[in-house]
This record gives structure tokens, sequence and C-alpha cells, in this order.
């Protein structure tokens, strides 16, 4: 197995950590704005079941909001961490190294497409309601 070219390897990692930068800056919004906006200050303007629900909703979608750059923010800094240790660029489930395109199009991907595909059928699959 073959490690990517050193240019490749830092072009990759320079996006990376521009990324990091990014989702870090994109929580501490989200978190500042969850704050400023609060559930009960949406609550204090409520004045039905209706508006309640309204805010329930907007609390809800700020969290997910923040879930999913925290997320995202997890998978960059394990991609990072793959770099320090010389794991990067190769399937965390097959070991077969990873192609530029798919790391340039998506530096913190694990996995190679075929495996990607695979993890999202089976995960998919398993959420189902079964009768």
């Amino acid at each position: 197995m073959k490690q990517l070219p050193a240019q490749q390897l830092e072009q990759l990692s320079k996006q990376l950590r521009a990324r990091q930068q990014q989702l870090r800056d994109d929580i501490r919004a989200e978190l500042a704005k969850a704050d400023n906006e609060g559930y009960a200050e949406l609550a204090g303007r409520v004045h039905d079941t209706a508006e309640e629900s309204v805010a329930d909703l907007l609390v809800d979608v700020e969290l997910a909001i923040i879930d999913r750059h925290v997320g995202e923010l997890r998978d960059v800094e394990g991609a990072l961490q793959r770099i320090k240790q010389g794991g990067y660029g190769f399937c965390a489930a097959c070991g077969e190294q990873i192609p530029f395109a798919r790391l340039s199009s998506y530096p913190q991907a694990a996995q190679c497409i075929r495996c990607q595909e695979h993890t999202e059928k089976t995960t998919a699959q398993q959420n189902r309601p079964r009768l």
C-alpha cells in the first residue's frame, strides 16, 4: 500500500484544517445564536400551543444544526489524526487506497466508495420498520 504523494497529502491537510476552523466558527456562532434566542425567550412570546410547537421546532432545528456540525468536525479531526498516524487515504473497512479524486471532494472520507455504499445500504436497512 502506497501513501499519497507529499504534495497531495499537504493539499488535503490544508483543506481539512480550513474546514476544521470553519466548523468551529459555525458551531460557536450557532451556540451564540441559540443562547441569544433560547427556548425560554421564544416560549415567553408564545401565546398558544401552536406557537409553543413552533418554538420547540426552532430550538430542535438549531440543535440539529449544531449536532451536524459537531459530527462533521469529529470526522475532520479523525482524518487529521489519520494523517499524523500515517493511515490517511486508506479505507477503514477494506484497507484499499481511497482514490485522490474522492479525497479531494471529501477529504474526511474514511472509506472507499464501495465500502461507504455498503455501509449506507446496511445502515438504512437496520432502521426500517418491520412487521
